[in-house]
């Protein structure tokens, strides 16, 4: 199975630019109101718009990732990659590529406006797992299902060590 959220971050750019806007005009209007004689000091309400315009940013540039997934053939491919430049280059770049029997297990949070989710690979080197987390916000519900279903698939078929 193959999946990709490419269709459903195409609005993360424009919501950038949007929120610079808006950041840019509200520094422009508290530069304005200060260079007044007649209005009194500038307060905390006056800078509390673009307080929550970069916290706005900040969530947006944390959830603004593409998710690529694919299960067919013999691996599995998880990659996490930044939106605003990814025409240009690739950053933010969070990539797991692993045989299927390596699965140990993996768990999906959706808490609403974010979600992720967490795969452990079997490791021969170190005891134990290693953790991965993908960013998997922007997948729209029938997607995560659908990934789900090929994880618990993958991991019904890969045989369980036994003493």
């Amino acid at each position: 199975m193959r999946c990709t959220n490419r269709t459903e971050i195409k609005i993360i750019p424009s919501i950038y630019i949007v929120l610079i806007a808006v950041f840019v005009t509200n520094v422009f209007v508290n530069i304005e109101i200060m260079a007044s004689s007649s209005e009194q000091e500038l307060g905390f309400s006056h800078f509390l718009p673009n307080i929550i315009t970069l916290l706005l940013a900040l969530y947006v540039h944390r959830i603004g990732q593409s998710f690529d997934f694919d299960s067919d053939g013999e691996t599995l491919n998880f990659k996490n990659n930044g939106v605003f430049f990814s025409k240009f280059m690739e950053y933010r770049v969070k990539k797991a590529e692993f045989p299927k029997r390596k699965l140990g297990k993996f768990r999906f949070i959706d808490y609403g406006i974010y979600s992720a989710l967490t795969i452990y690979i079997k490791s021969r080197r170190k005891k134990g797992y290693r953790k991965y987390t993908f960013n998997t916000t922007f997948l729209t519900r029938k997607k995560k299902k659908g990934i789900v279903a090929a994880l618990r698939k993958v991991l019904e078929a890969t045989p369980k060590a036994t003493a």
